[in-house]
């Protein structure tokens, strides 16, 4: 499984590597330090599902991952109209790991992961 097969959630039959929301080069890996980053690009500046695009990704990580990996997914800097926003609430492990048990994240994930 990889981040590759993920759906974009308004163009299911797309996945987010199809539209260049993630590309290779957007993905750090720091083996040594147990590190991965996903850097992600919304197709819009006013893309309405960033977080949920953002999930989805941290989702498949850690489902893939060995648990020793931190992992971390942020939009590109300029890419969305709300990135500071976008990437606190990414970035808030409490809030990530909310969002990864509420049920309906948990059948949208399922319908495009």
């Amino acid at each position: 499984n990889h981040i590759r097969d993920i759906k974009d959630p308004e163009h299911q039959d797309l996945s987010l590597e199809d539209l260049n929301i993630v590309t290779e080069e957007s993905v750090e890996v720091d083996n040594d330090k147990s590190y991965v980053r996903i850097t992600f690009t919304p197709t819009l500046p006013q893309c309405h599902l960033p977080q949920i695009i953002g999930l989805c990704i941290h989702a498949k990580l850690l489902q893939s991952l060995p648990a020793r990996f931190k992992v971390d997914v942020i939009v590109a800097p300029g890419s969305h109209a709300k990135e500071a926003a976008v990437n606190k609430r990414l970035g808030d492990k409490e809030r990530v790991a909310a969002g990864l048990e509420n049920p309906s994240f948990v059948a949208t994930m399922h319908a495009i992961v």
